[in-house]
């Protein structure tokens, strides 16, 4: 497999994903505190929204990055 070909179905994969989920969670870990032999720490949430023209953006240009590999001979 090429590496057009690789990076295309990445970028399919992606833009479906971002598509479908809209974004992605991740854990922040912040406010450490200790005192004497206990500690405390806070986790947040944080959410990353991705555009929807992300999303079709990548789509698109996956699906040229495979037309374009499969015109060459």
């Amino acid at each position: 497999m090429g590496a057009r070909k690789l990076v295309a179905i990445l970028l399919l994969a992606g833009g479906v994903l971002a598509l479908v989920y809209g974004g992605f969670t991740y854990t922040k870990e912040s406010h450490d505190v200790k005192l004497g032999p206990v500690e405390f720490s806070v986790k947040e949430k944080e959410r990353v929204n991705l555009p929807v023209w992300a999303g079709v953006g990548a789509i698109v240009v996956g699906a040229g990055l495979l037309l374009a590999g499969g015109r060459r001979g």
